[in-house]
């Protein structure tokens, strides 16, 4: 037995068949549901300008405006609600032609109760699914609103101007930045702002999956291609069909398979593991990287085309040692994230310890170090008590302690000459060695060679050598 319906649950009846109307009438009222009937189309679109209902059912044979154009008025004017045509025995081919124009249904003369329960049970259900669903993608896309990212600084103000500005296009983006800065959530923000934000954004992490399995995972295989494919399977860019396909740390995929994913941004086209024939795809591509690619490129471990093919804009997520005046804001949202509607506070001497951190590990690491502070934490105030101890003697604040202190000029100095001259020093005591100097300055090296690049240091020449 089905469940009685809910009395909020309202149908409108379309039928000039005055016996067959008022049985159905009769036999959905006893069940629960609000019937508003009608014995004509005009009079039933009326109805359905002036008042709500959940689903119209409607005979396809009557006189005047049939059930066809009924169906099609509706579709038109009001496609959320769901529609279950009405024919005789005779006339199934009918309702079919009706189904293939928008019609949830049907139900035949004679009435069958359970069949017409069951079928508006079905409908109902599947009514509830769908505004769930699009109760959901509205959430989500409030979720993934652009102004939605933490941040006043004007690192975080220039990334929100250029993810607005490419999200409305179909361009390929590489967005690079360190572990912990962002990045997937860029990602997101990128596919949820753009023209195919109703499409699934599909995520593959190339670090996580082994070499030997990422082809599979990306093309799809076929049963038999190889031991254990036991059946057909869709690869990522099938799932993703129009919408957006996610490349996370890009930088790790095998160069073997950095070719075929470079034939596959030229054409659109996949091949299934053991399949010869080609399929169409249509998929945008963002991809991420916490490494230097182009220097991965000079390495001959990336593909010099794949990198173009990606690079077409580029996005740089900014550390948080360098957007440190959003410190206060992450931490606030954090806290309010794991404690809602509770008031904690945090510390003076927190706030100091946090800006005098170098954050190896970003966003992520703050977030980390907040959800710690308050699960240990003796009041509702946050106290250097509970900072980890990687931030009580964090290495900035060895940095200027001791014998080796730098000594400010009293009239003040430039931030700039100062961190020029600090990667010069650096430079000088690692022998002029690019990755030992990024290890010791605890820096991916694409930062190193860009404070390089922006200071314009230049290894000095030695003696004997030809200037």
């Amino acid at each position: 037995m089905t469940s009685p319906a809910l009395p909020s649950v309202r149908i409108l009846l379309i039928d000039d068949d005055d016996s067959f109307r008022s049985i159905l009438e009769y036999n959905l009222t006893t069940k629960g549901y609000e019937v508003v009937a009608c014995t004509d189309g005009e009079s039933g679109l009326k109805k359905l300008a002036s008042e709500s209902f959940a689903l119209v059912i409607t005979d396809i044979k009557m006189p005047g405006m049939d059930g066809m154009a009924v169906l099609k008025a509706i579709k038109k004017e009001y496609p959320q609600i769901l529609v279950i045509m009405i024919t005789a025995h005779g006339s199934i081919e009918m309702a079919v032609t009706a189904m293939r124009e928008g019609a949830y249904d049907y139900i035949t003369k004679p009435l069958n109760r359970d069949a017409l329960f069951m079928i508006l049970e079905k409908a109902l259900n599947y009514k509830g699914l769908k505004e769930e669903n699009i109760r959901l993608k509205e959430e989500l896309g409030e979720r993934f609103q652009v102004d939605r990212i933490i941040g006043t600084s004007k690192p975080v103000k220039v990334l929100i101007q250029q993810i607005q500005q490419v999200a409305a296009t179909e361009a390929t983006v590489l967005i690079t930045g360190e572990t912990g800065t962002g990045k997937d959530l860029c990602a997101r923000l990128i596919h949820y702002n753009s023209p195919r934000k109703n499409c699934p954004l599909v995520e593959v992490n190339c670090a996580a999956i082994p070499g030997d399995l990422l082809e599979s995972e990306l093309f799809g295989h076929v049963k038999g291609a190889f031991t254990g494919a036991t059946r057909d399977r869709k690869g990522k860019f099938q799932s993703a069909h129009g919408g957006t396909l996610f490349f996370d740390e890009i930088g790790s995929m095998d160069t073997a398979l950095q070719a075929k994913l470079l034939r596959v941004l030229q054409d659109q086209h996949i091949t299934r593991v053991g399949e010869e024939k080609t399929i169409q795809v249509n998929v945008r591509i963002v991809a991420a990287t916490n490494t230097d690619l182009k220097a991965a490129v000079e390495d001959g471990r990336f593909r010099e085309d794949l990198y173009y093919r990606l690079n077409v804009v580029p996005i740089h997520v900014p550390p948080l040692r360098e957007r440190k005046e959003d410190i206060a804001l992450l931490a606030e949202h954090f806290i309010n994230t794991f404690m809602p509607g509770r008031p904690v506070q945090i510390d003076q001497g927190v706030m100091e310890s946090f800006h005098t951190y170098h954050w190896p590990g970003n966003v992520r690491e703050l977030k980390n170090v907040i959800e710690r502070m308050l699960i240990f934490r003796d009041s509702d105030t946050l106290t250097p008590a509970s900072l980890p101890p990687e931030m009580v003697h964090s290495p900035a604040a060895i940095a200027f302690s001791g014998e080796d202190a730098i000594q400010l000029p009293k009239e003040g100095a430039s931030l700039e000459e100062l961190e020029k001259g600090i990667v010069l020093k650096a430079l000088e005591m690692n022998n002029w060695n690019q990755a030992r100097t990024a290890k010791f300055l605890k820096i991916p090296r694409h930062i190193l060679l860009y404070r390089i690049e922006k200071y314009k240091i230049r290894m000095p020449v030695k003696r004997g050598h030809a200037e």
